[in-house]
């Protein structure tokens, strides 16, 4: 196997940032700043330590910022423009699976500043042989916008739910052959702050203070 087929086969992510967010307000809660760093930023940060490629799903309008905001990062960004504005998730992946040729991917929202690279890893490992991985939250309820999938059994759902009207990532998972991972039930133990996610501008006042407290 050559050097170039082997960096073909590692996994792409995709960073979902097109939603207007409404109950974070009139501003791009993507680029809404934690700790000095705008949130897509931070998730980019470290979904490309696991990643050779990121895919920016995101509407025409927001990608010059995204640009500046990302200019420097050592990852390979592309952008996947929405062809019709804030047309849900599901749409947004497929999108952004047209840029890339990857088995794997792993899809992580823009509003989860502190996602683990460790565990994305130990994911990509629990899906090599299924159409993906999952994580669940405390009460059992699976969290697509943070797990891994094997790129083309997530197109073909995606493009399959999108035709029957259902478009929700949620729905998706009833397409697809994946390990369900309960995280307190787990060998690797992720970090709980990974899955925090950012919905409203009081959220991400507290999460500040959460940050600024442990720096002391």
């Amino acid at each position: 196997m050559t050097p170039t087929s082997r960096r073909s086969n590692r996994p792409a992510g995709i960073v979902l940032a097109g939603g207007y967010s409404r109950r974070f307000g009139p501003a791009d809660k993507s680029l809404a700043r934690l700790d000095g760093t705008p949130l897509v930023r931070h998730v980019i940060d470290r979904l490309g330590t696991v990643t050779e490629i990121v895919v920016v799903s995101c509407r025409d309008d927001q990608r010059p910022g995204f640009e500046r905001t990302l200019d420097g990062t050592s990852t390979e960004i592309r952008y996947a423009i929405d062809p019709v504005a804030d047309q849900g998730p599901v749409v947004g992946v497929l999108t952004a699976l047209d840029c890339i040729e990857r088995p794997f991917v792993a899809v992580v929202a823009c509003d989860m500043p502190f996602v683990d690279p460790d565990f994305l890893e130990f994911l990509f490992e629990t899906a090599a042989d299924r159409d993906g991985a999952v994580p669940t939250d405390d009460e059992g309820i699976a969290q697509p916008a943070q797990a891994v999938y094997r790129a083309k059994a997530l197109e073909a759902a995606g493009r399959a739910a999108v035709a029957e009207g259902q478009p929700r990532l949620q729905r998706l998972l009833d397409r697809l052959d994946v390990a369900l991972m309960d995280r307190s039930d787990l060998e690797y133990k992720p970090d709980p702050e990974g899955f925090i996610n950012v919905n409203t501008p009081a959220e991400l006042q507290a999460l500040e203070r959460r940050v600024a407290r442990r720096s002391r």
